[in-house]
Protein backbone atom coordinates (compact mmCIF):
# COMPACT_ATOMS: atom_id res chain seq x y z
CA UNK A 1 0.00 0.00 0.00
CA UNK A 2 1.34 3.44 -0.93
CA UNK A 3 2.00 5.97 1.81
CA UNK A 4 -0.26 9.03 1.89
CA UNK A 5 0.76 12.48 3.15
CA UNK A 6 -2.05 14.82 4.15
CA UNK A 7 -2.96 17.71 6.41
CA UNK A 8 -4.15 16.64 9.84
CA UNK A 9 -7.89 16.25 10.35
CA UNK A 10 -9.40 17.16 13.71
CA UNK A 11 -10.25 13.62 14.80
CA UNK A 12 -6.77 12.33 13.90
CA UNK A 13 -4.82 14.28 16.50
CA UNK A 14 -4.47 11.55 19.15
CA UNK A 15 -3.26 8.92 16.67
CA UNK A 16 -0.94 11.47 15.09
CA UNK A 17 0.52 12.45 18.46
CA UNK A 18 0.83 8.83 19.58
CA UNK A 19 3.12 8.27 16.60
CA UNK A 20 5.24 11.22 17.69
CA UNK A 21 5.62 9.79 21.21
CA UNK A 22 6.52 6.41 19.73
CA UNK A 23 9.19 8.01 17.54
CA UNK A 24 10.76 9.52 20.68
CA UNK A 25 10.91 6.27 22.62
CA UNK A 26 7.30 5.56 23.49
CA UNK A 27 7.25 7.30 26.90
CA UNK A 28 3.84 8.98 27.32
CA UNK A 29 3.92 12.72 27.93
CA UNK A 30 2.26 13.96 31.14
CA UNK A 31 -1.40 14.67 30.47
CA UNK A 32 -1.05 18.38 31.27
CA UNK A 33 1.70 18.77 28.68
CA UNK A 34 -0.17 16.68 26.14
CA UNK A 35 -3.23 18.88 26.48
CA UNK A 36 -1.10 21.98 26.00
CA UNK A 37 0.34 20.46 22.83
CA UNK A 38 -3.17 19.73 21.59
CA UNK A 39 -4.28 23.31 22.34
CA UNK A 40 -1.45 25.00 20.44
CA UNK A 41 -1.35 22.59 17.49
CA UNK A 42 -2.26 24.35 14.24
CA UNK A 43 -4.03 21.52 12.43
CA UNK A 44 -3.87 23.28 9.08
CA UNK A 45 -0.06 23.35 9.40
CA UNK A 46 0.29 19.77 10.64
CA UNK A 47 1.18 16.95 8.25
CA UNK A 48 0.77 13.23 8.74
CA UNK A 49 2.06 10.32 6.69
CA UNK A 50 -0.33 7.37 6.73
CA UNK A 51 0.15 3.72 5.92
CA UNK A 52 -3.48 2.71 5.69
CA UNK A 53 -5.04 3.63 9.04
CA UNK A 54 -1.66 3.89 10.78
CA UNK A 55 0.14 7.21 11.19
CA UNK A 56 3.84 6.63 10.51
CA UNK A 57 5.17 10.17 10.20
CA UNK A 58 4.40 13.66 11.48
CA UNK A 59 5.56 17.25 11.12
CA UNK A 60 3.94 20.45 12.29
CA UNK A 61 4.60 24.16 12.29
CA UNK A 62 3.66 27.02 14.57
CA UNK A 63 3.03 30.53 13.29
CA UNK A 64 5.66 32.65 15.00
CA UNK A 65 7.14 36.11 14.76
CA UNK A 66 10.84 35.94 15.58
CA UNK A 67 13.00 38.81 16.79
CA UNK A 68 15.93 39.49 14.44
CA UNK A 69 18.76 42.06 14.54
CA UNK A 70 17.26 45.52 14.60
CA UNK A 71 14.37 44.51 16.86
CA UNK A 72 12.15 43.56 13.93
CA UNK A 73 9.67 40.70 14.36
CA UNK A 74 9.83 38.51 11.24
CA UNK A 75 7.30 35.82 10.30
CA UNK A 76 8.83 32.40 10.95
CA UNK A 77 7.54 28.85 10.88
CA UNK A 78 8.32 27.06 14.15
CA UNK A 79 8.89 23.51 12.93
CA UNK A 80 7.84 20.97 15.53
CA UNK A 81 6.43 17.51 16.27
CA UNK A 82 8.62 15.82 13.67
CA UNK A 83 8.79 12.05 14.02
CA UNK A 84 8.85 8.85 11.98
CA UNK A 85 7.67 5.47 13.24
CA UNK A 86 10.49 2.94 13.84
CA UNK A 87 8.94 0.65 11.21
CA UNK A 88 9.18 3.29 8.46
CA UNK A 89 12.61 4.84 8.88
CA UNK A 90 14.96 5.10 5.90
CA UNK A 91 12.08 5.04 3.46
CA UNK A 92 12.09 8.74 2.59
CA UNK A 93 9.28 9.68 4.98
CA UNK A 94 11.20 12.50 6.68
CA UNK A 95 12.49 13.88 3.39
CA UNK A 96 8.99 13.96 1.95
CA UNK A 97 7.69 15.78 5.03
CA UNK A 98 10.49 18.36 4.91
CA UNK A 99 9.91 18.87 1.18
CA UNK A 100 6.17 19.44 1.57
CA UNK A 101 6.62 21.61 4.65
CA UNK A 102 9.20 23.97 3.15
CA UNK A 103 7.12 24.34 0.01
CA UNK A 104 4.14 25.29 2.18
CA UNK A 105 6.20 27.72 4.27
CA UNK A 106 7.43 29.45 1.13
CA UNK A 107 3.90 29.64 -0.28
CA UNK A 108 2.74 31.19 2.99
CA UNK A 109 5.27 34.01 2.72
CA UNK A 110 7.41 33.15 5.75
CA UNK A 111 11.09 33.83 4.99
CA UNK A 112 12.39 31.77 7.93
CA UNK A 113 11.86 28.34 9.44
CA UNK A 114 13.23 27.48 12.88
CA UNK A 115 13.37 24.39 15.07
CA UNK A 116 15.05 22.76 18.03
CA UNK A 117 16.75 19.53 17.07
CA UNK A 118 16.89 16.20 18.86
CA UNK A 119 19.79 15.43 16.51
CA UNK A 120 21.33 18.46 14.72
CA UNK A 121 22.88 16.32 11.98
CA UNK A 122 19.42 15.33 10.75
CA UNK A 123 18.28 18.84 9.94
CA UNK A 124 21.53 20.10 8.47
CA UNK A 125 20.67 17.97 5.44
CA UNK A 126 17.63 20.17 4.90
CA UNK A 127 19.45 23.49 5.22
CA UNK A 128 19.04 24.25 8.93
CA UNK A 129 22.07 25.82 10.59
CA UNK A 130 22.76 26.28 14.30
CA UNK A 131 21.85 29.92 14.96
CA UNK A 132 21.82 30.14 18.77
CA UNK A 133 23.48 28.41 21.69
CA UNK A 134 22.21 28.05 25.23
CA UNK A 135 24.28 28.51 28.37
CA UNK A 136 23.76 26.26 31.39
CA UNK A 137 25.10 27.15 34.81
CA UNK A 138 25.39 24.88 37.85
CA UNK A 139 26.60 27.18 40.60
CA UNK A 140 28.05 26.06 43.92
CA UNK A 141 26.58 28.82 46.08
CA UNK A 142 28.67 27.81 49.10
CA UNK A 143 31.77 29.03 47.24
CA UNK A 144 30.42 31.56 44.74
CA UNK A 145 29.14 34.99 45.69
CA UNK A 146 27.45 37.74 43.70
CA UNK A 147 28.65 41.29 43.20
CA UNK A 148 25.55 43.39 42.53
CA UNK A 149 25.21 46.85 40.95
CA UNK A 150 24.01 50.02 42.73
CA UNK A 151 20.28 50.09 43.24
CA UNK A 152 19.91 46.36 43.87
CA UNK A 153 18.98 46.92 47.51
CA UNK A 154 16.15 49.23 46.41
CA UNK A 155 14.40 46.47 44.47
CA UNK A 156 11.44 44.93 46.25
CA UNK A 157 10.97 41.18 45.83
CA UNK A 158 7.66 39.47 46.38
CA UNK A 159 6.67 35.80 46.25
CA UNK A 160 3.52 35.36 44.21
CA UNK A 161 1.39 32.61 42.75
CA UNK A 162 2.77 31.92 39.25
CA UNK A 163 -0.70 32.11 37.70
CA UNK A 164 -1.57 35.40 39.40
CA UNK A 165 1.70 36.97 38.25
CA UNK A 166 1.40 35.72 34.68
CA UNK A 167 0.16 38.97 33.10
CA UNK A 168 2.98 41.01 34.69
CA UNK A 169 5.58 38.43 33.67
CA UNK A 170 4.30 38.36 30.10
CA UNK A 171 4.52 42.14 29.92
CA UNK A 172 8.19 41.99 30.95
CA UNK A 173 8.88 39.22 28.45
CA UNK A 174 7.19 41.13 25.62
CA UNK A 175 9.32 44.19 26.34
CA UNK A 176 12.49 42.10 26.08
CA UNK A 177 11.64 40.35 22.79
CA UNK A 178 12.80 43.17 20.45
CA UNK A 179 16.05 43.58 22.40
CA UNK A 180 17.45 40.12 21.69
CA UNK A 181 17.35 38.20 18.38
CA UNK A 182 16.00 34.67 18.51
CA UNK A 183 13.18 35.38 20.95
CA UNK A 184 9.69 34.52 19.66
CA UNK A 185 6.81 36.86 20.41
CA UNK A 186 4.30 34.72 22.28
CA UNK A 187 0.91 34.28 20.65
CA UNK A 188 -2.18 33.90 22.85
CA UNK A 189 -2.11 30.54 24.60
CA UNK A 190 1.67 30.20 24.61
CA UNK A 191 1.96 31.96 27.98
CA UNK A 192 0.62 28.73 29.51
CA UNK A 193 3.76 26.83 28.57
CA UNK A 194 5.88 28.43 31.31
CA UNK A 195 3.35 27.37 33.94
CA UNK A 196 3.13 23.71 32.99
CA UNK A 197 3.79 21.88 36.24
CA UNK A 198 2.65 18.25 36.16
CA UNK A 199 3.63 16.50 39.42
CA UNK A 200 5.01 13.53 37.49
CA UNK A 201 7.37 15.87 35.65
CA UNK A 202 8.98 17.48 38.70
CA UNK A 203 11.35 14.63 39.50
CA UNK A 204 10.87 15.16 43.23
CA UNK A 205 11.20 18.95 43.14
CA UNK A 206 8.68 21.40 44.57
CA UNK A 207 5.76 22.86 42.65
CA UNK A 208 6.63 25.84 40.48
CA UNK A 209 7.35 29.03 42.45
CA UNK A 210 7.58 32.63 41.30
CA UNK A 211 9.20 35.77 42.68
CA UNK A 212 8.70 39.19 41.10
CA UNK A 213 10.92 42.27 41.28
CA UNK A 214 9.14 45.61 41.75
CA UNK A 215 10.06 49.26 41.67
CA UNK A 216 9.03 51.56 44.50
CA UNK A 217 5.77 52.36 42.72
CA UNK A 218 4.86 48.66 42.54
CA UNK A 219 5.60 48.19 38.84
CA UNK A 220 6.85 44.67 38.12
CA UNK A 221 10.17 44.90 36.27
CA UNK A 222 11.38 41.33 36.55
CA UNK A 223 10.54 37.81 37.62
CA UNK A 224 12.06 34.40 38.28
CA UNK A 225 10.32 31.05 38.13
CA UNK A 226 11.93 28.09 39.86
CA UNK A 227 11.56 24.87 41.80
CA UNK A 228 13.41 23.69 44.90
CA UNK A 229 14.74 20.17 45.20
CA UNK A 230 15.01 19.45 48.92
CA UNK A 231 17.73 16.79 48.73
CA UNK A 232 19.61 15.56 51.78
CA UNK A 233 22.80 13.61 52.35
CA UNK A 234 24.62 12.29 55.43
CA UNK A 235 25.69 15.83 56.35
CA UNK A 236 22.17 17.25 56.20
CA UNK A 237 20.35 19.46 53.69
CA UNK A 238 21.73 19.49 50.16
CA UNK A 239 19.00 21.41 48.36
CA UNK A 240 19.12 22.64 44.78
CA UNK A 241 17.34 25.51 43.07
CA UNK A 242 16.19 24.60 39.56
CA UNK A 243 15.66 27.82 37.60
CA UNK A 244 13.13 28.04 34.81
CA UNK A 245 13.11 31.74 33.90
CA UNK A 246 14.88 34.90 35.01
CA UNK A 247 13.91 38.06 33.10
CA UNK A 248 14.23 41.70 34.08
CA UNK A 249 14.11 45.15 32.53
CA UNK A 250 17.10 46.66 34.35
CA UNK A 251 20.39 45.48 35.89
CA UNK A 252 19.37 46.10 39.50
CA UNK A 253 16.23 43.98 39.23
CA UNK A 254 18.15 41.25 37.41
CA UNK A 255 20.83 41.11 40.10
CA UNK A 256 18.23 41.16 42.87
CA UNK A 257 16.50 38.11 41.40
CA UNK A 258 19.74 36.14 41.13
CA UNK A 259 20.74 37.14 44.67
CA UNK A 260 17.40 35.82 45.87
CA UNK A 261 17.91 32.50 44.07
CA UNK A 262 21.43 32.18 45.48
CA UNK A 263 20.18 32.80 49.02
CA UNK A 264 17.28 30.34 49.37
CA UNK A 265 17.65 28.52 52.68
CA UNK A 266 18.91 24.92 52.77
CA UNK A 267 20.08 25.01 49.16
CA UNK A 268 23.70 24.96 48.00
CA UNK A 269 23.37 24.76 44.23
CA UNK A 270 21.60 26.89 41.63
CA UNK A 271 20.99 25.26 38.27
CA UNK A 272 19.80 27.22 35.25
CA UNK A 273 19.77 25.19 32.04
CA UNK A 274 18.76 27.65 29.31
CA UNK A 275 20.38 31.07 29.47
CA UNK A 276 21.89 33.41 26.83
CA UNK A 277 25.58 32.71 26.25
CA UNK A 278 26.34 36.33 27.18
CA UNK A 279 24.16 36.24 30.30
CA UNK A 280 25.15 39.07 32.70
CA UNK A 281 25.13 36.57 35.56
CA UNK A 282 28.59 35.48 34.36
CA UNK A 283 29.84 38.94 35.34
CA UNK A 284 28.05 38.95 38.70
CA UNK A 285 29.52 35.72 40.06
CA UNK A 286 32.75 35.82 42.03
CA UNK A 287 34.12 32.61 40.47
CA UNK A 288 32.95 31.66 37.00
CA UNK A 289 34.96 28.42 37.15
CA UNK A 290 32.77 27.14 39.98
CA UNK A 291 29.63 28.13 38.10
CA UNK A 292 29.68 25.05 35.86
CA UNK A 293 29.15 27.07 32.69
CA UNK A 294 28.67 25.06 29.50
CA UNK A 295 26.92 25.52 26.17
CA UNK A 296 24.97 23.49 23.64
CA UNK A 297 23.10 24.20 20.42
CA UNK A 298 19.57 25.59 20.74
CA UNK A 299 17.74 27.22 17.83
CA UNK A 300 18.36 25.97 14.29
CA UNK A 301 17.37 28.35 11.51
CA UNK A 302 16.62 27.80 7.84
CA UNK A 303 16.46 30.66 5.36
CA UNK A 304 13.44 29.90 3.17
CA UNK A 305 13.55 33.08 1.09
CA UNK A 306 17.03 34.61 0.81
CA UNK A 307 15.99 38.06 -0.39
CA UNK A 308 13.11 38.52 2.06
CA UNK A 309 15.12 37.19 5.01
CA UNK A 310 18.20 39.33 4.39
CA UNK A 311 16.13 42.46 3.83
CA UNK A 312 14.10 41.89 7.01
CA UNK A 313 16.99 42.39 9.46
CA UNK A 314 19.30 45.35 9.97
CA UNK A 315 23.09 45.31 9.85
CA UNK A 316 25.76 46.59 12.22
CA UNK A 317 27.95 48.13 9.53
CA UNK A 318 27.63 49.16 5.87
CA UNK A 319 28.08 46.24 3.49
CA UNK A 320 28.00 45.61 -0.24
CA UNK A 321 28.72 41.96 -1.09
CA UNK A 322 27.60 39.39 -3.61
CA UNK A 323 26.80 36.06 -1.99
CA UNK A 324 26.93 32.80 -3.92
CA UNK A 325 24.35 30.67 -2.11
CA UNK A 326 24.17 26.89 -2.46
CA UNK A 327 20.78 25.36 -1.69
CA UNK A 328 20.02 22.08 -3.41
CA UNK A 329 16.93 21.35 -1.31
CA UNK A 330 15.27 24.72 -2.04
CA UNK A 331 16.68 25.59 -5.46
CA UNK A 332 14.84 28.91 -5.65
CA UNK A 333 17.54 30.21 -3.28
CA UNK A 334 20.45 29.01 -5.44
CA UNK A 335 22.70 31.55 -7.11
CA UNK A 336 24.12 35.01 -6.54
CA UNK A 337 22.54 37.62 -4.35
CA UNK A 338 23.79 41.17 -3.87
CA UNK A 339 23.33 42.40 -0.31
CA UNK A 340 23.66 46.14 0.25
CA UNK A 341 23.15 47.81 3.64
CA UNK A 342 23.65 51.47 4.48
CA UNK A 343 25.04 53.10 7.62
CA UNK A 344 21.59 52.95 9.27
CA UNK A 345 21.42 49.20 8.67
CA UNK A 346 18.60 49.19 6.10
CA UNK A 347 19.23 46.61 3.40
CA UNK A 348 18.32 45.45 -0.08
CA UNK A 349 18.98 41.99 -1.49
CA UNK A 350 18.55 41.26 -5.18
CA UNK A 351 19.60 38.72 -7.78
CA UNK A 352 22.98 39.55 -9.30
CA UNK A 353 25.07 38.60 -12.33
CA UNK A 354 28.20 40.14 -10.79
CA UNK A 355 31.13 37.98 -9.63
CA UNK A 356 30.59 36.48 -6.18
CA UNK A 357 32.49 37.84 -3.17
CA UNK A 358 31.60 35.05 -0.72
CA UNK A 359 30.40 31.49 -1.29
CA UNK A 360 28.41 29.60 1.32
CA UNK A 361 25.54 27.18 1.70
CA UNK A 362 22.12 28.17 2.98
CA UNK A 363 22.96 26.28 6.18
CA UNK A 364 25.81 28.67 7.00
CA UNK A 365 23.64 31.63 6.03
CA UNK A 366 21.11 30.43 8.60
CA UNK A 367 23.79 30.10 11.25
CA UNK A 368 25.00 33.67 10.69
CA UNK A 369 21.55 35.23 10.25
CA UNK A 370 20.80 36.18 13.87
CA UNK A 371 24.26 37.62 14.45
CA UNK A 372 25.56 35.11 16.98
CA UNK A 373 27.74 32.97 14.71
CA UNK A 374 30.36 34.94 12.79
CA UNK A 375 31.01 34.42 9.10
CA UNK A 376 34.70 34.64 9.99
CA UNK A 377 34.49 31.63 12.28
CA UNK A 378 32.54 29.69 9.66
CA UNK A 379 35.21 30.57 7.10
CA UNK A 380 37.91 29.33 9.46
CA UNK A 381 36.13 25.97 9.43
CA UNK A 382 36.13 25.97 5.63
CA UNK A 383 32.37 26.51 5.41
CA UNK A 384 32.48 30.01 3.88
CA UNK A 385 34.87 30.85 1.03
CA UNK A 386 36.16 34.35 0.45
CA UNK A 387 36.37 35.08 -3.28
CA UNK A 388 37.19 38.81 -3.04
CA UNK A 389 39.84 39.95 -0.59
CA UNK A 390 38.33 41.91 2.29
CA UNK A 391 34.74 40.82 1.67
CA UNK A 392 34.72 38.32 4.54
CA UNK A 393 35.63 40.90 7.18
CA UNK A 394 33.16 43.39 5.71
CA UNK A 395 30.28 40.93 5.74
CA UNK A 396 31.18 39.47 9.12
CA UNK A 397 31.11 42.92 10.75
CA UNK A 398 27.76 43.68 9.16
CA UNK A 399 26.09 40.42 10.25
CA UNK A 400 27.40 40.55 13.85
CA UNK A 401 24.99 41.57 16.60
CA UNK A 402 25.43 43.54 19.82
CA UNK A 403 23.95 40.76 21.96
CA UNK A 404 23.95 37.00 21.57
CA UNK A 405 20.76 35.61 20.06
CA UNK A 406 18.76 33.45 22.43
CA UNK A 407 15.84 31.05 22.40
CA UNK A 408 14.28 31.25 25.89
CA UNK A 409 11.97 28.24 25.58
CA UNK A 410 11.26 25.26 23.40
CA UNK A 411 8.32 24.69 21.09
Amino acid sequence: MALETRVLQGDEWDVWYDNLELAFGGVPEPSEEREFSRAVTEAERSLGVWDGATCVGSAGAFTFRLSVPGGVLVPAAGVTMVGVAPTHRRRGVLTSLMRRQLDDIRAGGEPLAVLTASDPAIYGRFGYGTATYALSVDVDTTRVRLSVPPGTDDVRLRLVDPQEALADCERVYAALVPTRPGMPARRPGWERQALLDPPEGRGGASPLQCVVAERADGEVVGYARYRVRADRDAAGADGKVEVGDVDALDPAAYAALWRYLFGIDLTWTVRAPRRPVDDPVLHLVSDVRRSGARTRDALHLRVVDVAAALEARTYGAPVDVVLEVEDAFCPWNEGRWRLVADAEGAASCTRSAEPADLALSVRELGSAYLGGISLTSLAAAGLVRELRAGSLAEASRAFAGDVAPWLPHGF
